[in-house]
């Protein structure tokens, strides 16, 4: 029994990764292709792991481990990747109404100067 829920574990996980692959593919700026890359394959890669310690329960301990790196590596690197992304400039999606950052740094500057 363990063996099919960790399978069906496994599954879900492998479809939010698919998801996330989908999802690079479809979005139309660099922004919401990381954002949509990391949190579809943070929880895709999360699932696959956690079926994993389902269906082989010694390996459980050595999974948590990856799955730890896992939770605080994505997040990170895709806020590192799209503040740099926004500093050299990189284009928006036409539709991006809210530029919060670049309000965020006008904000500051006014009050430089006040």
């Amino acid at each position: 029994m363990s063996e099919l829920i960790g399978s069906l574990v496994i599954l879900v996980g492998a479809f939010f990764l698919f998801s996330a692959g989908l999802g690079l593919l479809r979005m139309p700026d660099v922004f919401t292709r990381i954002q949509a890359g990391t949190k579809a394959s943070t929880l895709g890669n999360i699932l696959v792991l956690a079926g994993l310690g389902i269906y082989h329960p010694d390996w459980s301990l050595k999974l948590l481990i990856v799955a730890y790196f896992v939770l605080m590596t994505n997040p990170l690197s895709s806020h590192a990747l799209s503040r740099a992304a926004h500093a050299i400039r990189t284009p928006m999606a036409a539709t991006t109404i809210v530029d919060a950052l670049r309000e965020e740094k006008d904000d500051a500057a006014e009050e430089g100067f006040r």
